[in-house]
């Protein structure tokens, strides 16, 4: 696998190593000695996520409060993704900025946020099957979020905010200086 780090420090971008041939494909989607040695990360991941949603869906901002805060490690098993994370952390140099990243079945990248990153994505395709591991339990009391299309963030999420499909939730969260984040570095 090749490692890429991106301006926010802890935020990576994962390649594995993909075998093919003429009948398909095979990789390790996660081998925990070889994230470790190729990282410096030890992560002990609990819980594997998958959800399912159309075009012009948007996910997010979430993350969880500590202390239940979470690391995770995402991929696309099937279409296409903005995958987006947003440093949270009071006192980083990154504090408020964000790295996006397409993720896609066909380029099977990952993407690995620390805790104290905010996490979301839109659907780029008509359809996609999203997979995430987390370090620790969802706990729903430990919920937090900050708005999606907040300005100050100025994520470009590649879908029309008019196009953009919301759960009521992540209709109503806090814009990004009216929240009050939990993290500290």
């Amino acid at each position: 696998m090749t490692v890429s780090k991106t301006n926010i420090d802890g935020v990576l971008i994962i390649e594995p190593r993909v075998f093919g041939d003429a009948r398909g494909y095979f990789f390790e989607s996660y081998n925990a000695r070889d994230f470790r040695e190729q990282t410096g990360i030890e992560v002990g991941f609990v819980q594997d996520n998958e959800s399912r949603s159309s075009r012009g869906v948007v996910r997010g901002l979430h993350f969880q409060k500590p202390p239940f805060a979470q690391a995770k490690l995402v991929r696309v098993v099937e279409g296409k993704v903005l995958d987006v994370a947003v440093d949270i952390r009071k006192g980083s140099p990154t504090y408020g900025q964000h790295v996006a990243v397409e993720l896609s079945a066909d380029n099977k990248l990952q993407f690995f946020m620390p805790k104290g990153i905010a996490h979301g994505f839109a659907v780029l395709s008509d359809v996609a099957v999203f997979q995430y591991k987390c370090d620790e339990y969802y706990h729903p009391e430990a919920e937090g979020a900050i708005a999606w299309d907040d300005p100050t963030l100025a994520i470009d999420w590649r879908i029309a905010h008019s196009e953009a499909l919301l759960s009521e939730k992540d209709r109503h969260h806090p814009m990004f200086n009216d929240f009050n984040t939990p993290f500290t570095v």
